[in-house]
């Protein structure tokens, strides 16, 4: 089993009063982590997939709870959204019975935090668990090993069942992609036309490193600009991807609003677009890399606890940066390159109007960036 990095986060927050609640995509290791805290322990499971431990959580009372609870002291509820009002019974839990630590888990912040943000305020800690992380995969195979595998990683992804299945990652990503892209997307309200969605996604998938234009996309799908948001918006929030925004702060022709959009996995973004074909014969390449950088350092970020801000920088003169952090008011800048050969441009006007430093991440030192 691959060890994960968020093990080490959630123990130290245990005991504290609060209830742990973990979200993520699929078929990511959510259950798994979690029940590594339930082992030589007396504990209760209750599984939100189990109709009938729906109906016995939701609306439930404090005298029921108590007798649910019984004299358990570490109680883990998996797939907690698909229990209706699911937050009130976890604040009872937790203000009503202090002795008892909360394990939740959650495939998607769409039904999930909605559910328990406001009744939770103050009582949980919030963590997300993503596919494998490139730490997690050395630390599991080692240096040589991951190396090795740079680019299989780069066109499969890093889902668990992928990495462990080598041989036949596109079938397991064929059914990943079936099961939570499609299946769980579409079975939320609002989504009328899945045709469109479906389009919408591999537009997205073509365009993974440029700007993302909710107008120009409206136009294409033949759809409003309100459509498409909401669907951009139930695609975050299901883990499939995420936008990375615009840097501004002094420079009059920068660009101010724009963002650009990323999958979390890039297997899950080849699959969309039905291409397993090796770095040297795509055209995407530079995309592909940007995506798979970007998505490894966000892990890290959230691993870590990080408050670091994430953005990219473009003027309308298209002076670019690839990505660019603000972390504790000081900004640096990253331009990503395969080729660790190909020269950036290092941009001194962003440069001295912000005193930032502008580094190049190649094939070659790109583990001083993900592992950072």
């Amino acid at each position: 089993m691959i060890q994960r990095q968020l093990k080490a986060v959630i123990n130290q927050k245990l005991s504290t009063g609060r209830a742990i609640v973990v979200t993520g995509p699929r078929r990511v290791g959510k259950t798994t982590l979690l029940n590594l805290f339930l082992e030589n322990n007396n504990h209760l499971f209750l599984d939100g997939d189990d109709p009938k431990v729906r109906e016995l959580l939701a609306d439930a009372n404090t005298q029921l709870l108590k007798s649910i609870l019984g004299k358990h002291k570490l109680v883990f509820i998996d797939e907690a959204q698909r229990i209706s009002n699911i937050g009130l019974t976890l604040k009872i839990i937790t203000d009503q019975f202090k002795e008892v630590q909360l394990l939740v888990s959650g495939s998607s912040a769409l039904d999930l935090n909605s559910n328990i943000n406001e009744p939770l305020t103050g009582r949980k800690w919030d963590f997300q668990l993503f596919p494998i992380s490139w730490q997690e995969l050395e630390n599991n195979i080692g240096y040589v090993a991951a190396e090795q595998q740079l680019e299989m990683r780069i066109i499969y992804g890093m889902y668990p069942e992928v990495i462990t299945h080598q041989g036949e990652e596109i079938d397991y990503l064929k059914e990943l992609s079936d099961s939570y892209l499609y299946k769980d997307l579409l079975g939320y309200a609002g989504i009328r036309k899945p045709e469109v969605l479906q389009k919408l996604v591999r537009t997205l998938a073509l365009q993974i490193g440029s700007e993302v234009s909710y107008n120009e996309l409206s136009q294409l799908l033949g759809i409003d600009k309100n459509t498409v948001s909401n669907y951009i918006d139930l695609l975050i929030k299901t883990y499939v991807i995420f936008k990375l925004p615009s840097f501004s702060r002094n420079l009059r022709n920068e660009i101010k609003t724009n963002q650009k959009i990323y999958f979390y996995d890039t297997g899950i973004r080849n699959t969309v677009i039905g291409n397993f074909n090796p770095l040297e014969s795509r055209n995407d390449k530079g995309a592909l890399w940007e995506n798979f950088l970007i998505s490894e350092r966000l892990k890290q970020l959230s691993y870590s606890r990080s408050i670091t801000n994430a953005y990219f920088w473009r003027t309308r003169i298209q002076q670019e940066i690839d990505y660019v952090e603000e972390d504790s008011g000081k900004i640096k800048g990253y331009e990503f390159k395969w080729n660790p050969n190909s020269k950036i441009k290092k941009h001194p006007i962003f440069q001295e109007t912000y005193n930032a430093e502008i580094e190049a991440v190649s094939r070659t030192n790109f583990r001083n960036f993900i592992l950072a």
